[in-house]
């Protein structure tokens, strides 16, 4: 049997073919707009997602025994919201999860509401990425299209329902859009209230390895699969990554260098830190996990290597940093302003502590580092709530530099595991489809089946010490700035 996983990003959808024991027959890849109609904002058309998954799955299978298609599930990006009329058309392009447009809904739900109220609710906060503050934009600034909604939805759950005729979610999506009562894997009654929704217009919830249908038989026909193949709910991008990555069970981690910046902790537990610096939401695995989120991660070095020293060839650029933990330029990564663990929309990306001896290869180090000591922050707030972290896994672009990968062992001090297959989201949602067939009896099951360490990066010493102390000095710079942030703007 064969199963799909489908990965819906931001600039691309990536799908993969997985045969039953684990091995990937195929990746294909296909993009699609991203449209950034007034600054700070940033949207996608549903419809062009759909189309390029299906084109995507009609090449994905092609060479295969398309009578073995037994199953497809997803891994997609989060907190976008997708709306839909009584004929469940579009009714207006997905707001996504990296627009800010929503500071001043963010302000009423955490000043006005309340961050104990929402914490008791959701176990969360209000980010302008979450889902909820964008259905009170829309509310506040577009009362004729609020009137038409029928159905919210996540990214990803657009997709399954255009595959299954099916309105549904997984927790783990659910979790990041702040109108889901975490601890309880249930729709929080208060939230729907204060956005001004009703329960009926919410999706259906299910665990992420549960089947929610099967595909509909004009959408068998088009690509020449069973009628039989299962839709299974799927995972947010951070919980199919983590499935992907083995990050299940209890007290496991996985950092994610990819457009954003995620460092995800399992747990079998539910816990919220008392500050809400770091997300807590339900696992694809059906526990618990901990994340905190960078809005700009990889994304920092590729404007930074494309849009201002003008190069694609990173890895040659990097060849030119030597002298780790001794740099003096220091580099914020809020280029698209900042969540975990700051929650400042506010913030901006900065270079510090040039001087004229300064080269290109030290601001290319600072950006690198920038992201590791960020990803720290983070860390750290997990450290102060006991969680003892000794190891990550590492995936996402960023991941295939070793100079980066040794940076964060070193900045963290842990010991980075370099799995074999780097494909995160994609692998995961199909290692679910995987479970949902019987093929494995759970979803941890299937991760210490499938994942295998091929690397890894220890920490060293002399190396850890000398970023101890730049860390110190790079934490002290965002609280320097934050008023003139908010000046600036």
């Amino acid at each position: 049997m064969y199963y799909i996983g489908v990965d819906l990003g931001t600039s691309a959808v990536k799908l993969l073919l997985m045969a039953h024991d684990g091995k990937i027959e195929n990746i294909v890849s296909k993009e699609y707009p991203l449209y950034f109609p007034q600054p700070g904002w940033s949207e996608q058309k549903p419809e062009d997602w759909y189309s390029q998954v299906m084109a995507g799955i009609k090449e994905l299978i092609k060479d295969v025994d398309k009578s073995q298609i037994a199953g497809i599930s997803f891994g997609g990006q989060m907190h976008g919201l997708v709306i839909l009329d009584e004929n469940d058309n579009v009714i207006r392009p997905a707001i996504l999860w990296n627009d800010g447009r929503t500071t001043k809904e963010c302000d009423y739900l955490n000043n006005v509401i309340g961050k104990e109220k929402l914490s008791a609710y959701t176990a969360n906060i209000s980010f302008t990425g979450f889902t909820a503050p964008k259905i009170l934009w829309v509310k506040n600034n577009e009362p004729e299209n609020f009137a038409k909604i029928c159905k919210i939805m996540l990214p990803k759950d657009y997709i399954a329902y255009k595959l299954s005729g099916v309105h549904c979610t997984d927790v783990s999506d659910a979790s990041g859009m702040l109108i889901f009562d975490v601890k309880n894997r249930c729709w929080s009654k208060e939230m729907c209230e204060i956005c001004g929704i009703n329960e009926s217009q919410l999706a259906k919830i299910y665990e992420s390895y549960e089947t929610v249908g099967t595909v509909l038989p004009e959408i068998a026909k088009e690509l020449g699969i069973p009628e039989s193949c299962k839709v299974v709910a799927g995972a947010g991008d951070n919980a199919a990554a983590a499935v992907g990555t083995c990050t299940v069970g209890d007290g496991s981690c996985n950092i994610s260098l990819g457009t954003s910046g995620t460092i995800f902790i399992s747990s079998k537990n539910f816990g919220v830190d008392k500050f809400n610096a770091l997300h807590a939401f339900a696992h694809a695995d059906g526990h618990y996990h901990l994340m905190g989120c960078m809005l700009s991660a990889a994304s920092c070095n590729k404007w930074w290597m494309d849009e201002i020293i003008g190069t694609k060839d990173y890895a040659e650029e990097q060849k030119k940093i030597e002298k780790l933990g001794e740099n003096h330029v220091y580099f914020l990564p809020y280029l698209m302003g900042e969540r975990s663990p700051i929650n400042d929309p506010l913030a901006r990306g900065t270079f510090i502590g040039l001087t004229m001896d300064s080269t290109r290869a030290d601001m290319t180090q600072a950006v690198l580092e920038g992201v590791a000591f960020a990803l720290r922050d983070s860390f750290e707030v997990a450290k102060a709530l006991g969680i003892e972290i000794k190891r990550t896994k590492i995936c996402g672009g960023g991941a295939k530099s070793p100079l980066w990968k040794k940076m964060i062992a070193n900045i963290l001090n842990v010991k980075v595991d370099v799995i074999e297959s780097e494909e995160g989201p994609a692998l995961g949602g199909a290692m679910l489809a995987a479970v949902a067939n019987g093929e494995f009896e759970s979803v941890e099951a299937a991760a210490e089946k499938i994942v295998k360490i091929v690397d890894t990066i220890e920490p060293e010493p002399e190396l850890v010490k000398k970023y101890e102390e730049r860390y110190e000095q790079y934490r002290a710079i965002y609280p320097a700035c934050k008023e003139l942030f908010q000046k600036i703007q």
